[in-house]
């Protein structure tokens, strides 16, 4: 009987490893590999800091948090899915990859696809003085 018992522990736990996503942080060559498999990187940074320090070219730059910290995730989402297939990959970019990670884990929480997400951040892309563009807004 308890035999059972921890197979169907095992097994529930499993499930719910399988029902969300993966998050898996990544430096800046794997990211280029990734980006060159075609799997889109979304800078969530605010405008502001795009102008700065240029952005990643191809990204697609959607601000998650506002200057006070405020967010709202289901609003991100919905604008997410207007650019991309959210059922496909993606990886995640900030300044430092803090920001990135606390998103990455939101969409873990809720939707089952891989997140990479920019362990370093941007600061990391420039300090290895990898190509940044002028952002592209609209």
């Amino acid at each position: 009987m308890n035999i059972r018992f921890y197979i169907k522990c095992m097994l529930c736990l499993l499930i719910a490893k399988f029902a969300f996503a993966e998050v898996i942080d990544v430096n800046d060559q794997e990211m280029i590999k990734l980006s060159n498999a075609n799997i889109p990187i979304v800078d969530v940074r605010r405008s502001a800091e795009w102008v700065q320090t240029g952005v990643i070219p191809n990204s697609i730059l959607l601000t998650f948090f506002d200057e006070e910290g405020n967010y709202n995730f289901d609003e991100w989402y919905e604008r997410l899915q207007l650019e991309i297939n959210v059922t496909d990959p993606i990886i995640l970019i900030c300044r430092s990859g803090k920001r990135s990670k606390v998103v990455a884990n939101m969409i873990d929480e809720k939707f089952n696809t891989i997140i990479y997400n920019s362990q370093s951040g941007i600061n990391s892309w420039i300090s290895k003085k990898l190509i940044t563009v002028e952002p592209q807004t609209n």
